[in-house]
């Protein structure tokens, strides 16, 4: 696939992979439809966006818990563009609590933003996307081959999306439509600043080696070659690739290497 005039509508993109994809796209060449909460963010960098590049870039307030956002979200990019030829959902939270110290209100949250948000967004895209024969990407994480402590309803929320894409893979095998499912180890984001608490509040500090961690651009770089290629499923990092073969043919070992590795991150939650 050729990104040129394409025309790409991104979840979450008012900062880490989603801002990261929206600039390196507009490189390419493709037409921007942004979505998130922050909307004054949003306008800053479809503003920069047009001032660099040779594209357009349009700045939807969205919310992803709202079925009714998605939808004027993707209402949106018909109405400027006409057409819709790549959907990546993007937008995310995370968590940092025990399941037996969490409100079940978090793990809530998560699903409300993590899967239902592809689930709304993906359900008024699709018509479009099947029309251009397009692309239908979801970022994704190696959480959703292997439950992290601590990360119950984030692994959940992850599983959950790659099981619903999984599903509209088999669905689109006939119709020419691409379903992508991008799998990031852990990205030096803002994620684990916002993840929330037991309680639902945002912890504010990460408790992990950041600098150690993949730039939100190399995440985005693979995600859009991806894109470009086709692929099925895109599992970055050695550590994610391991972990994923691991979780199949090995588990019980896989569960005592993921403790240890939580169990020496700042403030563990494992005692």
């Amino acid at each position: 696939m050729k990104l040129k005039d394409k025309v790409v509508i991104i979840t979450g993109a008012s900062s880490g992979i989603g801002k990261s994809l929206a600039y390196q796209l507009a490189h390419h060449g493709a037409n921007l439809v942004l979505g998130a909460r922050q909307f004054v963010t949003l306008c800053e960098i479809t503003q920069d966006i047009e001032k660099q590049f040779d594209v357009r870039a349009v700045a939807v307030a969205c919310d992803v818990t709202k079925e009714d956002d998605c939808a004027a979200l993707i209402k949106q990019a018909t109405l400027t563009f006409g057409h819709i030829d790549i959907l990546v959902n993007n937008a995310g939270i995370s968590m940092r609590a025990l399941f037996k110290d969490a409100d079940v209100q978090v793990l809530k949250n998560l699903m409300d933003v993590n899967f239902w948000g592809t689930v709304y967004c993906t359900k008024y895209a699709l018509p479009e996307i099947l029309k251009s024969k397009g692309s239908i990407v979801s970022v994704s994480s190696i959480a959703g081959y292997k439950g992290l402590p601590g990360r119950s309803g984030y692994s959940a929320s992850k599983y959950a999306m790659n099981g619903f894409m999984d599903a509209l893979r088999v669905e689109n095998l006939k119709t020419g439509v691409h379903i992508m499912v991008a799998c990031p180890g852990f990205t030096a984001t803002n994620i684990r600043n916002t993840a929330l608490n037991n309680k639902g509040m945002q912890q504010g500090e990460s408790t992990l080696e950041e600098s150690k961690m993949m730039s939100a651009d190399e995440v985005a770089g693979k995600i859009i070659d991806g894109i470009i290629n086709r692929k099925r499923t895109i599992v970055m990092t050695t550590q994610g690739k391991l972990t994923a073969l691991l979780s199949k043919f090995a588990p019980a070992f896989l569960d005592k290497m993921v403790y240890n590795v939580f169990a020496k991150e700042k403030n563990s939650l494992l005692k």
